[in-house]
């Protein structure tokens, strides 16, 4: 072999090895640092989602009585506001039991009004104020929804009309239906378009949980 084609071939060589290392590289960030089934599950039953084509649905199972759900809604909050604009961010309240529905009573009767600014303040009320906003019987838990409500300067007209409205009976059905096809045990959970679930204690603290949350959304997208 001669020394210019040793040379070339040196050079293809090496050029090779750096391809292969920069694909190395770029496969790094993205999914390929978290582990299914460690940081992440699939979900046994993946579920339709409900966003428009080129979107991707992030929802936040939670429960107003959960203290783990309080202290980590101000960082959803946070990256719910930065989060990227292809991604479509709900809440879904779970509904174990009574208690669980009375309180997913209050967040879709709060949707209804048009009032998400209340949705810290129930849970300030509950954790900071020690109002359980639940009782053992509807018509109780009634009246201390009411007195929320009002307090925060709802008329009781409005308050009536959107909690006994279509909407917030159609949504509490459909939350009953999604905590038990997404097999919620614990809260809070993120699913991630239907098809994936994750936690704090599974992604490694916070920080991780919303980086985890944005690169499923993003396989998800360039799906």
């Amino acid at each position: 072999m001669t020394t210019h084609r040793a040379l070339a071939l040196f050079a293809a060589l090496l050029a090779g090895a750096w391809t292969l290392n920069a694909c190395a590289r770029a496969a790094e960030p993205g999914l390929a640092q978290w582990k299914a089934g460690t940081n992440y599950q699939l979900l046994a039953t993946p579920q339709p989602t409900n966003v428009p084509a080129g979107k991707v649905e992030v929802n936040e199972v939670f429960w107003y009585g959960c203290g783990h759900c309080y202290a980590l809604d101000p960082s959803l909050e946070s990256w719910k506001a930065g989060k990227p604009e292809y991604v479509e961010f709900a809440r879904i309240p779970v509904i174990w039991g009574p208690m669980h529905r009375q309180h997913a009573k209050l967040f879709y009767t709060l949707q209804a009004l048009r009032r998400p600014d209340l949705h810290s303040k129930i849970f300030d009320a509950i954790h900071q104020q020690g109002i359980q906003l639940a009782a053992r019987d509807e018509v109780q838990a009634r009246a201390d929804h009411l007195a929320f409500f009002v307090s925060q300067g709802v008329s009781e007209k409005d308050f009536n009309a959107a909690y006994d409205s279509m909407s917030v009976a159609s949504n509490l059905r459909r939350a009953e239906d999604l905590t038990k096809k997404y097999a919620v045990s614990t809260v809070p959970v993120l699913i991630v378009n239907g098809k994936y679930s994750t936690s704090e204690g599974e992604a490694g603290g916070v920080p991780q949980l919303l980086s985890l949350i944005n690169d499923l959304a993003a396989s998800e997208k360039n799906r």
